[in-house]
Formats: C-alpha cells, sequence, structure tokens
C-alpha cells in the first residue's frame, strides 16, 4: 500500500512552494503559487507556509514570497478569479509555551527531551525561542497539521546549501508524522526540477541515511 501512495498535487504545491521560497527564485514562486492556488490551497494555508519558513530561510526569503504572493493574488482578482480563502487559526492562550513546545517537538520525534543537550544546551536561548515560538506558537496554529508543517520544512532544507544535519532530523520528523519514502522521493523529484539536481542528490543521500538509521 505504501509503494502505491505518492504526494498529491496540494503536498506538491507545498514542496515547490516552499523550496522556491527558501531560494528566492521569485518569478518561478508565482508561477508555484498560481499553481497551488489551482490545486485547492486556500488562501490562509499558503500565508501560513509562508509564514512558517522565516523559521527555516529568514525574515527576509519569507518577506518575499509573502510579497509575491501578494501581487499573485491582485492579478488573479483582476482576472475575475475568486480563491477560497479559508479557515483562520483558532486563538491559542498558552501559558506556559516552553511546555506545549516540548511535547509538540517530543511528538515529532518521537523522543522524550529530559534536558537540553547540544546546541540547545550551549545556548539556552536558542533552547527557549525553539520550543516557546517555533514548536508552540507556530505548530499550535491550527490551519495546517504537523504533517504539513514538516514536509514544508524539508523542503525548504532540501532546497538549501550546507543544512544536511538540519534536513536529516526534519526527514526523521516527517516520517513520524506518516510520510514514507516513496513520497520524499517524489519531493525530491521535484527539488531537481525547480531548484537543481545537486540538491535533489544531497536530499536523496540524506534520507537515505534516515532509513539506514531507522533500520537499525
Amino acid at each position: 500500500m505504501e509503494e502505491n501512495q505518492k504526494l498529491d498535487s496540494k503536498q506538491k504545491s507545498i514542496v515547490c512552494i516552499s523550496a522556491l521560497t527558501a531560494t528566492g527564485d521569485i518569478d518561478q514562486l508565482k508561477a508555484q503559487l498560481n499553481k497551488g492556488l489551482d490545486d485547492g490551497l486556500t488562501v490562509i494555508e499558503i500565508k501560513e507556509v509562508l509564514v512558517q519558513l522565516y523559521a527555516y530561510c529568514g525574515f527576509p526569503r519569507s518577506l518575499n514570497g509573502i510579497t509575491a504572493f501578494m501581487a499573485v493574488l491582485d492579478e488573479r482578482k483582476a482576472k475575475g478569479i475568486h480563491d477560497l480563502e479559508g479557515k483562520a487559526a483558532t486563538p491559542v492562550n498558552d501559558p506556559n509555551k516552553y511546555q506545549t513546545g516540548k511535547k509538540n517537538l517530543q511528538t515529532l520525534t518521537g523522543k522524550e527531551e529530559k534536558t537540553p543537550s547540544g546546541a540547545n544546551a550551549f545556548a539556552p536561548a536558542i533552547d527557549k525561542f525553539l520550543k516557546e515560538h517555533l514548536f508552540a506558537d507556530i505548530f499550535s496554529r491550527d490551519m495546517l497539521t504537523f504533517q504539513q508543517r514538516e514536509l514544508i520544512t524539508v523542503a525548504a532544507l532540501a532546497a538549501m546549501t550546507g543544512v544536511a544535519p538540519q534536513l536529516q532530523a526534519h526527514i526523521g520528523m516527517a516520517m513520524n508524522t506518516g510520510l514514507n519514502e516513496h513520497q520524499f522521493n517524489d519531493a525530491f523529484q521535484l527539488i531537481d526540477q525547480v531548484v537543481n539536481k545537486t540538491q535533489g542528490d544531497i536530499a536523496r543521500t540524506t534520507l537515505e541515511k534516515v532509513i539506514a538509521a531507522r533500520k537499525q
């Protein structure tokens, strides 16, 4: 059954939009934003993709992607195209965002974190920001699922250079949300097309490492 499971059109659009936002290729991005809307992504879902990406590729790329999306929506409106707005996030009042973020991260990794380690222990501020903002503030917004959010992250990291360790970690997290090897191969073929084959090859090699580690 898993062998027949491929990325659907919405997931493919998420991959392309995320990768092109991360690389800053605005011309290609505009085309993929149009395709994403045509494939059924709502305006709010695409906005949320672009907002989440600032945590992985920085505010400049994210803001450029949002500006490109604004232009695409204006062009479509001028043509008489009415796009589905979608459902806004449910308001969250969280008095303990650190614990929420920790819980969300443990859900994604499948591992209990007793104490911060590595970079998080060395720089406690980054541990706080990651858990309270990324994995609580952002991941608690219910316009996208954890699986969609991890697909966004994997696509962005696959498109970027020098982030293979983070890509490896997030492929594992994405697998824990239910994405499988065949879907990743679909995603990385899209990276070949919209970024370049070098990045696609790096992503496939990283995927192989994740699969090998999970078999041990």
